[in-house]
């Protein structure tokens, strides 16, 4: 393999190049410049120096009033901070807290950078990390997740490239109700590219806690309902009241997920069992796509978190009160530039575990850069009568609670991390009280 990689880079850009547009399942980019975003695609369009920008909406980029903006607990100007792992550059960066560090926290994130011409080796890079002045750093040099790659052998035609991929793609790593896991992407024996899961503390200096053998202890792919895409991305996991464990697949245009089993394999897809209550709800709060360049997809991992206060002694989570919370993103990809907004789920942690909620507006992280801060492409040319417009480039990639030692379940006045990464180039987080992401739900029980 290492013989054949100075020869195979110009294949691998002209087969990619040979796709044109990419569907949202066919959008990982196995051997990366490390610059494409978590949901790279190429538009077949022509952009002509001062040309108008295709498809370019009138209000995109314009947050003031359009979107429900959140703000740090912590940082001096209320605004985002950075992640850093040391010398390295990273993306799709995850946060949990550390198990008996006080004030410190586990990071990982995709590595950015290779030194090699024409690597198509991955790798996520961990530490253990602290707050300086607003910044949350690695306390050593980052290491290696030491993550197997896994074999291939299923991508074919235009796919073919994929199986030279070495490595885990774009990990979420989260807690479950006892445990913290990772799922990632690599190779897969079902399909050309799919989703793996793994007990974290095996893949760290963790410290001593019992383990359940049949429980992920070693990397496991985790299997879907029928049909697969080509390339499968961007699974989270849920835990029901009883903490048996789901997995969500899709989000839109309708949703898929199944009960998952210990050995990656899946029961029938549970979601028709929600589609009444679900296709009304999502009518209703679902921001509209334009078929061409935008496209709806899950982001993070999920948590558990109940409606009422910690500080209140009446609080007590119930069926009633207590739901499973993701993101998902709608983006939209205009002039070779990708633009995400966030918006929050809530559905029932209870069968058929129907939604109970959507944001009535995308959530804007305060700091982040508005209209004409996007990364402008060189080919671009801005002037006064076709200006350059697009916002920032965030991409929410994972959610935890804070608190040390909280795992999956919290309240709306605990404080809760949001993980991103900006332009594909920088990781960062915000620290914010759970329910100040809530106060624009949209419910299903109001249609």
């Amino acid at each position: 393999m290492r013989r054949l990689v100075p020869f195979v880079g110009p294949f691998l850009i002209l087969a990619f190049l040979a796709l044109g547009f990419y569907d949202e399942r066919l959008s990982v980019l196995p051997f990366q410049s490390r610059h494409s975003t978590e949901d790279n695609a190429l538009v077949d369009q022509t952009l002509e120096p001062g040309s108008q920008t295709p498809g370019l909406p009138e209000t995109l980029g314009d947050h003031e009033g359009r979107h429900h903006e959140v703000f740090s607990v912590s940082t001096a100007d209320r605004k985002y901070f950075p992640i850093k792992f040391g010398a390295q550059e990273a993306i799709n960066p995850n946060i949990i807290p550390h198990p008996s560090l006080n004030d410190t926290w586990i990071i990982v994130a995709q590595m950015q950078e290779s030194s090699v011409k024409n690597s198509v080796w991955f790798a996520e890079l961990v530490c253990n990390a602290v707050f300086k002045k607003d910044v949350l750093e690695c306390v050593e040099e980052p290491m290696i997740l030491p993550i197997a790659a896994t074999s291939g052998g299923n991508c074919q035609g235009e796919l073919a490239y994929f199986d030279l991929s070495v490595g885990p793609h774009d990990a979420r790593v989260f807690y479950g109700p006892r445990t913290p896991y990772a799922i990632y992407g690599s190779l897969s024996a079902f399909t050309c590219f799919g989703q793996w899961m793994q007990d974290f503390r095996l893949l760290v200096d963790w410290g001593f806690e019992l383990f359940m053998e049949k429980e992920f202890r070693k990397a496991t792919e985790l299997q879907r309902p029928p049909p697969y895409g080509a390339v499968e991305k961007n699974w989270f996991v849920f835990w029901d009241k009883d903490e048996q464990i789901y997995a969500h697949y899709d989000v839109a245009p309708k949703r898929v997920f199944a009960k998952l089993e210990f050995d990656g394999s899946v029961g029938e897809d549970l979601a028709p069992l929600a589609a009444l209550n679900d296709e009304r709800c999502m009518a209703k709060y679902m921001p509209p796509v334009a078929p061409e360049s935008e496209s709806i997809h899950q982001a993070t991992n999920s948590l558990s978190i109940t409606l009422c206060k910690r500080s209140d002694p009446t609080c007590e989570p119930n069926d009633s009160n207590t739901f499973i919370l993701s993101i998902f993103q709608h983006k939209s990809f205009y002039a070779f530039h990708s633009v995400y907004e966030p918006y929050v789920m809530l559905f029932r942690q209870t069968a058929p575990f129907d939604i109970h909620g959507i944001s009535t507006k995308p959530i804007w992280i305060h700091g982040r850069g508005g209209p004409g801060a996007g990364k402008k492409p060189d080919s671009f040319v801005a002037d006064a009568a076709n200006p350059w417009t697009q916002t920032e480039m965030f991409y929410i990639t994972s959610l935890s609670w804070k608190k040390q030692g909280h795992r999956y379940h919290g309240h709306i006045d605990d404080v809760l991390f949001i993980a991103f990464g900006i332009e594909d180039s920088k990781t960062a987080g915000i620290d914010i009280v759970a329910g100040d992401l809530l106060s624009d739900l949209g419910l299903c029980m109001d249609l």
